[in-house]
């Protein structure tokens, strides 16, 4: 056996889940629909409990049994009785009957009861209370099918459970709270603004009396409701909570996205309401029309050889109780018609296939809120019959503004200060550094981190720094790598003046953002990224003029020449570096303007000679041309004019010969012409009296000229990945040197001469074809064992000195 109770949560779930997508008018139906059922279920008891129909025989007869009316046998009587006193008799069509069988046994009685109902009882009068189940079933399966069918059963459950959930968020509580702060906090503005200028305009007794008006009226004037209400709301929200409507973001985006796609809904919902209409026509239609065949006498024929009477009196039981109820059935019918036609007209009145959030926007202060349309927008519809609020508190899911805030504390509460503290690490400029990566946005616990010194964000998404970056007062370095970032104003202002060193890789020009012209205080500049746009091809770099204290411009980019907005800086720049994607750079004659140009880099800029410019630069110091198409450097000996340079780099070229002119360089301390295609070097080249580091590495020299020895202040000297098959004794008069690498060559011998290198700390002879190793190495008072690069076979007597020296 089922419990009744069971029946009670078929109804009640469902209506307590959907309630929310039940107007008025449909919650009223759903009351007639009980009524009229409970019509039918009585009508149903009354039938299946009482007896149908009782039958007596009449004592009247006629060839045509139609002629007899139960109702009026008395009448034919009374009729009869006067014709046979006052005329003369005429043969009767209705005459009584005599002779006949007459106390029936109850068997004969309970045969003409049933057949009679059977054959003779109208099948309206019978099956009455049935049809009125089977209608009202019917109406209550066409009110909720919508809910049950598959292809929108799914989005209904989605939508009320996402609706339950941002309904009882403590987020959507928090989000509206502090609108609301906000807004009463602008209005509390523009009501001071409003005051004070009624005030400029009124005499000073009367603006006296407006000031005191303004204080005791003023929120924040009064000390009690200033503190608690911002420092309770940052508590309202744990870290549970703000997953939970992380989530529910996430979950109303993909259901907007899912059904915003068709309008199914609201075509179901048509159709339901439209079989309503319809079926309510049908059942006023034929209901008045049959109603009066419910009747309460019924005459009945049966074959006289039965029971001995053809004519019998039938009375139906329920037939006046029956007809009562059917016009009742009528009356509740028509009303519940009436709602499905007032159902309908709403339906194709109003536009419910677009729903605008505009009253939502005035009444929340939230104004990036999207306006929705097709079936998403129809539910909305539906809610606001129920009760506005749902709609204006799931709107807070739909807002852009609102998940960012949502994101902002969640960031906080998994990115602590603790956390972020364990991060920092000192960087290459030895700067205490904190560097996020791939973060969802800018966790405000930065701003607690009140020692660092240079902050670094990597592809960090939706970054504002906000004004706490006054906190920072360390700060001095910013690097954002594919970070598009925003500054609210006061962080401009602190950081105007403060800022050092500022770091910027983008993807397109137009992520380099405005503020960045405003920084004053700026020294370094470094640029990763396209700097020209598809349509010109030429520098987008906005004026530089502002930037003041610039001394260092370093710029990784395609450029074809360099940016006009350099010419801003040139007489305070200092180090310039453009290091270019392949793209061979060109007209270079705005380099003379930067006449205070110390140091110069143009790395992967397919120059083919050295750019005449740079030897009208006479204050540059160094000069690095590396990873270009450079041949032949014929043109070194105007490099004289520079008479400050000390470091020249012209590595990663195809240089094949270097001229002997350029033993005028005579202030040349470091020159690197490795990875090049040199053959042979000058004996010139060794002229450069003060030449301290010398690279010719990675080249194709097969001897070195003995003037190698000139430079006594040589300190570094390297020749690896040559083709050397001796090194000049000369080499070991340079008693200076304190690196030594002849790596990767064909040397078959070491002189023993390498005793003289008393300050030598690193030897590199790993990849030659030495069969030992000098035993006067082991002289070399500095050189240990981890400074000395050979094979570990060679490593016997001279290594055994080495360690115990290190001992």
């Amino acid at each position: 056996m089922i419990p009744v109770g069971e029946f009670r949560h078929l109804g009640t779930e469902q209506n307590a889940k959907y309630r929310v997508l039940k107007p008025w008018w449909d919650v009223f139906s759903e009351y007639l629909c009980i009524a009229m059922l409970m019509i039918g279920v009585f009508g149903c008891t009354l039938q299946l409990t009482q007896d149908k129909i009782a039958c007596l025989p009449s004592h009247f007869t006629s060839p045509t049994p139609e002629a007899i009316d139960c109702s009026h046998i008395r009448t034919y009587r009374e009729n009869e009785t006067t014709q046979h006193t006052l005329v003369k008799p005429v043969s009767p069509i209705i005459r009584e009957v005599f002779g006949r069988k007459n106390n029936l046994d109850i068997h004969q009685y309970v045969f003409v009861n049933h057949y009679c109902y059977e054959r003779f009882v109208h099948w309206y009068a019978k099956y009455f209370p049935y049809l009125v189940v089977i209608h009202t079933v019917i109406f209550m399966v066409a009110s909720s099918f919508w809910f049950k069918f598959p292809g929108t059963s799914s989005k209904i459950d989605l939508f009320v459970t996402i609706l339950d959930k941002c309904f009882d968020s403590p987020w959507t509580t928090r989000a509206l709270s502090e609108v609301s702060e906000e807004r009463g906090e602008e209005k509390l503005v523009i009501l001071r603004r409003n005051t004070m200028s009624k005030e400029r305009t009124e005499a000073r007794t009367d603006e006296e009396e407006t000031v005191g008006l303004l204080r005791s009226s003023s929120v924040k004037s009064n000390p009690e409701k200033k503190a608690p209400e911002p420092q309770s709301t940052p508590s309202a929200l744990d870290k549970k909570e703000g997953e939970q409507a992380k989530a529910l973001f996430e979950k109303v985006k993909k259901f907007r996205t899912h059904v915003e796609e068709a309008d199914i809904l609201y075509l179901m919902h048509v159709l339901q309401t439209s079989l309503k209409v319809f079926k309510f026509l049908l059942i006023i239609i034929y209901t008045a029309v049959l109603a009066p065949n419910i009747e309460i006498v019924v005459r009945c024929y049966v074959p006289p050889e039965l029971t001995g009477f053809d004519i019998y009196c039938c009375n139906h039981n329920k037939a006046h109780l029956f007809s009562k109820l059917a016009y009742c059935y009528i009356c509740f019918v028509g009303v519940y018609g009436l709602l499905c036609i007032y159902s309908l007209y709403w339906l194709f009145h109003r536009p419910l296939k677009e729903y605008s959030f505009d009253q939502v926007r005035l009444e929340t202060g939230i104004n990036d809120i999207p306006d929705v349309k097709n079936d998403f927008a129809f539910l909305l519809h539906l809610v606001d019959q129920y009760d506005a609020l749902y709609s204006k508190r799931f709107a807070v899911f739909l807002s852009e503004v609102s998940e960012s805030r949502l994101h902002q504390l969640n960031l906080n509460h998994e990115w602590t200060a603790k956390k972020l503290r364990a991060r920092l690490a000192k960087n290459a400029g030895n700067q205490l550094e904190l560097h996020l990566l791939m973060l969802p946005g800018l966790p405000d616990t930065v701003f607690e981190i009140l020692e660092v010194e240079s902050l670094k964000l990597e592809q960090v998404k939706n970054v504002t720094i906000p004004a706490s970056v006054a906190k920072l007062d360390s700060l001095r370095e910013l690097s954002l790598i594919y970070c598009p970032a925003k500054l609210q104003l006061p962080a401009l202002n602190h950081l105007k003046e403060r800022l050092k060193v500022l770091r910027l890789s983008f993807q397109s020009a137009e992520e380099v953002p405005m503020w960045m012209y405003t920084l004053h205080g700026l020294e370094e500049l470094h640029l990763n990224g396209p700097l020209t746009n598809e349509v010109s091809k030429s520098a987008s770099l906005e004026s530089l003029r502002d930037l003041r204290a610039l001394r260092v411009l370093i710029l990784h980019s395609n450029l074809t020449k360099i940016p006009p907005s350099v010419g801003d800086v040139a007489l305070q720049l200092q180090r310039l570096c453009i290091y270019n994607e392949g793209v061979k750079l060109q007209a270079l004659s705005s380099l003379k303007k930067l006449s205070n140009l110390v140091s110069l880099e143009l790395t992967g800029c397919e120059l083919e000679r050295i750019p005449s410019a740079v030897f009208s630069l006479n204050n540059l110091q160094e000069l690095d041309l590396k990873d270009n198409k450079l041949t032949t450097v014929e043109e070194i000996l105007s490099l004289q004019h520079c008479r400050r340079l000390v470091t020249l780099r012209l590595w990663h070229n195809k240089i094949t010969y270097i001229p002997d002119h350029i033993s005028k360089l005579h202030s040349l301390e470091t020159l690197d012409i490795s990875w090049n295609k040199l053959r042979k070097l000058p004996s010139r080249l060794f002229y450069c009296t003060k030449l301290r580091h010398l690279d010719v590495s990675h080249n194709q020299l097969t001897s070195l000229p003995p003037e190698v020895g000139v430079p006594q202040g040589l300190q570094f000297f390297s020749a690896a990945f040559n083709s050397l098959e001796t090194v000049p004794e000369e080499l070991f008069s340079c008693r200076k040197l304190k690196t030594l690498a002849l790596g990767n060559n064909c040397l078959s011998y070491l002189s023993s001469s390498v005793a003289n290198l008393a300050q030598l700390v690193r030897l590199e002879l790993k990849g030659n074809r030495l069969e030992s190793l000098p035993v006067e190495i082991g002289d070399c008072p500095l050189l240990t064992v981890s400074g000395l690069i050979v094979e570990e076979n060679l490593l016997d007597l001279p290594a055994i000195r080495c360690t115990d020296q290190d001992a």
